[in-house]
């Protein structure tokens, strides 16, 4: 991780519907190439490490029409874009036909002057790659048949769903092992070397056009989960797991680029140990999302080594905007939580802004939607606030409470402390009623002195003495959703 902050803090940008939007604001077209200095600047919001551009490589015409003809999906437009127009429809991003900027949002050229944009504001490019399939026509599809799963004329008159004849060879739809094929997309067979070879090709042109890249469902190369995925159309397991292979000759090449795994069915712990620096936690999104502060407590037990290499979010691409998912106090909280925790951040655009609507990756337009000022306000002086905080020693803390009041179990609470700069205490009430509690402070040291906590998300300040502070704990009494973010001084 040359030159990358240990935690670093990424914004997803959806970057054809960033630049329609753009467009419609500045009255003209705009691509990668000419985005104006004033808009770089409003994306470098101070505490920022990173820009993870989403969808920038060359989308597929065969999967577009896949995708035009495809009722459900249709529906799914016209429900995110009731004024969707064709124009609107542009294809999957991760149906993709060439690793080369499409020419729709600047091609090379544009990318690459992005990129000095976002370098001279202190902020590093994230791009995408798509490992485990490509578009139908994908020029290697026909070319190296032997790169992909391949079945039979008997596979495809079974299942026609998940094959499709491409250069007189039948291929496999891309898939997951848990949901259908996927209709645009040819799989690719992990367990070909031809394939791990051009994924270490495709995978170092990609490292020269930016600083990390984000690993598309990473999880399904593993040996294990494609054997169980694709049997026998797999053929035998080579003897070397394919992401230490390919990570590994990686390195070689491009040792400071920062590899990102979206990962899921609790393989981060894998993913980590087989090369990746950061991993989706995507346990702690639904627990934030659907579960209750014993949950979120319980997963944050986990060793710091683990913690430190795993992305926390509320929102990205796939999921439901937070404003919709975990409306009002209670998203503001979770955004508290996700914030001030070890490990890399992840926020997406429109977050900030309170967007609802979930636009599919198809769409290249989002709806027109008003901006949440107080909100955006909330998120900024957030972001800001948890990259002063977030250093040295981190602790989870302990809560007591009394016999007539269990409140305490509600509220999580953490410790940041750097030797050459001041204590900090997270609190957050994750919980819709009224909570109180002592917080078990780590620092002996307290004792002798009066100290002054300032909440640096509000301002308010509060007094306390040392002692009672190093012998009863912090004192805490918090609305339904509330925190404290306090330093001591």
């Amino acid at each position: 991780m040359t030159g990358w902050p240990a935690a670093p803090v990424i914004y997803e940008i959806d970057t054809w519907p960033w630049l329609t939007g753009l467009a419609r604001r500045l009255g003209r077209e705009v691509t990668l190439a000419d985005v104006p200095a004033e808009v770089w600047d409003e994306v470098a919001v101070p505490g920022l490490d990173a820009v993870w551009l989403m969808g920038v490589w060359e989308r597929s015409p065969a999967g577009l029409a896949v995708a035009e003809a495809d009722d459900g999906l249709r529906q799914a437009f016209r429900y995110a874009l009731s004024d969707l127009t064709p124009a609107d429809v542009v294809g999957s991003p991760y149906c993709v036909r060439r690793y080369r900027a499409d020419d729709r949002l600047g091609g090379p050229a544009g990318l690459a002057a992005a990129r000095e944009q976002l370098r001279a504001r202190g902020l590093r490019l994230v791009l995408d790659f798509v490992p485990n399939h490509v578009a139908p026509d994908h020029p290697a599809v026909t070319r190296h048949p032997d790169w992909f799963v391949q079945g039979t004329e008997e596979d495809l008159a079974g299942d026609p769903a998940g094959w499709f004849r491409a250069g007189g060879r039948v291929i496999a739809q891309g898939r997951d092992p848990y949901f259908p094929p996927w209709p645009d997309v040819a799989q690719l067979n992990a367990f070909s070397a031809g394939m791990r070879d051009a994924t270490l090709a495709a995978m170092s042109q990609i490292a020269q056009q930016c600083d990390g890249m984000r690993c598309d469902m990473a999880m399904l190369l593993t040996n294990e989960i494609f054997a169980g995925t694709w049997g026998r159309w797999a053929g035998p397991a080579p003897a070397a797991e394919f992401w230490p292979e390919l990570i590994g000759r990686l390195r070689e090449r491009h040792p400071g680029v920062v590899l990102i795994a979206e990962a899921y069915w609790d393989t981060e712990w894998t993913l980590q140990q087989q090369g990746f620096d950061f991993c989706y936690d995507k346990r702690l999104y639904d627990r934030l999302v659907h579960e209750d502060a014993g949950s979120v407590r319980g997963h944050l037990t986990a060793g710091r080594d683990y913690q430190d290499r795993l992305i926390r979010f509320l929102e990205n691409h796939d999921e439901l905007r937070v404003a919709e998912a975990v409306p009002g106090a209670r998203g503001r909280a979770a955004a508290v939580v996700t914030a001030t925790l070890p490990g890399a951040t992840l926020w997406h655009d429109g977050q900030f802004e309170g967007r609802r609507t979930h636009l599919p990756v198809f769409l290249g337009r989002y709806p027109d939607e008003p901006v949440d000022a107080g909100l955006q306000d909330f998120y900024r002086e957030l972001v800001r606030t948890a990259a002063t905080i977030r250093r040295g020693g981190w602790r989870l803390l302990a809560t007591r409470g009394w016999p007539d009041n269990g409140s305490y179990r509600d509220v999580l609470a953490w410790a940041w402390h750097d030797e050459h700069g001041p204590r900090h205490v997270v609190a957050v009430n994750y919980a819709g009623q009224p909570s109180q509690c002592r917080i078990e402070l780590p620092w002996a040291q307290l004792a002798g002195r009066a100290w002054r906590l300032t909440d640096r998300l509000d301002g308010r300040v509060f007094e306390r003495s040392g002692s009672e502070l190093a012998e009863s704990g912090l004192f805490v009494d918090l609305p339904a959703w509330g925190f404290h973010v306090v330093a001591f001084a």
